[in-house]
């Protein structure tokens, strides 16, 4: 009989007693979590930043929330107790839910995943949830027919870096991205886009339809909301699909039947939760991939920047500056 490890405890974890800002987060000593039948306990090396973790602080996320509450969807690390086929020791990234902002966290034996060995857990995070909504949102919502025109708004972000340079492993034909600043724009030309404009500009419709050499697109990835959106959905071509996973700007859009009836259009929501209720095909083999991809190399998980877990503050305001790029994390040893 393998002896258990002794666990420190206390552990230092960020805890929300009141939804609200950034400053609603604190340093707080909890006790190590115990997994339940079907979980492991994962000791945390890195902790992945979601946009959707602002959402989930001011409990203005698709998914309502309840406080006390450690945020963080996603943590990379060592297991420290085993579950199903995922046994102490091993490498891995996992999918939480909640309770990812701490030293250790417990997760699903289904939304764990092991590492290859060349993988670091900046990669490995970088390429989980953002990788699996970018494969999503080609694949299962967008419906990207081989040479289709595919617009990537925040194409510097972390789903956005990944969707575009998915777009020629998943048969898309020109990928035209957004982004705010020169530097952004250049990083997505660098990965992979055949254009890059300001997503800010005025008259939107107009710059997507110029960028994509007169013709209006086939398929958009919007995450922002309000103007973006809009304006977006009037670039559509007959038959185009616009495919939103976010409202950054928390402008909610109104589309009026109309409207998809004259242009034959649609809209399509992606909430990646509901990806975990159905088959393995959704929810294992994508990253699985994703992770064989960035080992050898064809895929580059662009990473933004590591915060001290007493800095999580700082990150959700960062993040929500869009002054960031790629994929924010967190050390919980900080």
């Amino acid at each position: 009989m393998v002896a258990r490890r002794k666990l420190p405890r206390p552990m230092r974890a960020i805890k929300i007693e009141e939804f609200g800002g950034p400053e609603v987060m604190q340093v707080v000593d909890l006790p190590v979590p115990d997994p339940s039948d079907g979980e492991v306990l994962i000791r945390v090396e890195r902790v992945g930043v979601n946009f959707a973790d602002t959402h989930s602080r001011e409990n203005a996320y698709v998914k309502r929330y309840e406080v006390p509450l450690v945020p963080g969807g996603e943590v990379a690390g060592v297991v420290e107790r085993g579950a199903g086929d995922i046994e102490p020791g091993q490498r891995v990234v996992a999918m939480t839910g909640t309770g990812g902002y701490a030293e250790y966290a417990t997760a699903a034996v289904e939304t764990t995943f092991p590492l290859p060995d060349a993988l670091s857990y900046e990669q490995a995070l970088a390429l989980l949830i953002q990788g699996l909504t970018a494969w999503h949102l080609y694949r299962t919502c967008g419906r990207v027919a081989h040479g289709e025109s595919v617009v990537v708004h925040s194409a510097a972000g972390g789903v956005g870096s990944l969707a575009v340079q998915l777009g020629a492993p998943l048969g898309a034909g020109r990928v035209i991205a957004t982004a705010s600043s020169e530097e952004k724009r250049a990083l997505a030309m660098q990965l992979g886009a055949h254009a890059a404009i300001d997503g800010g500009v005025d008259d939107l419709t107009e710059a997507l339809i110029e960028a994509n050499g007169g013709e209006k697109v086939d398929v958009v990835f919007e995450m922002a909301g309000g103007r973006v959106f809009d304006q977006s959905f009037e670039a559509l071509a007959p038959f185009g699909r616009i495919v939103t996973y976010g409202i950054s700007s928390r402008e909610q859009n109104e589309v009026r039947t109309g409207k998809l009836l004259r242009g034959s259009r649609a809209v399509v929501g992606l909430w990646l939760c509901h990806s975990l209720e159905r088959s393995r095909q959704m929810l294992r083999e994508p990253p699985a991939g994703l992770f064989e991809r960035a080992a050898r190399g064809e895929v580059e998980a662009v990473i933004g920047g590591t915060y001290p877990l007493a800095h999580a503050r700082r990150a959700h305001e960062d993040i929500q500056s869009r002054s960031t790029r790629g994929k924010l994390l967190l050390d919980p040893a900080g």
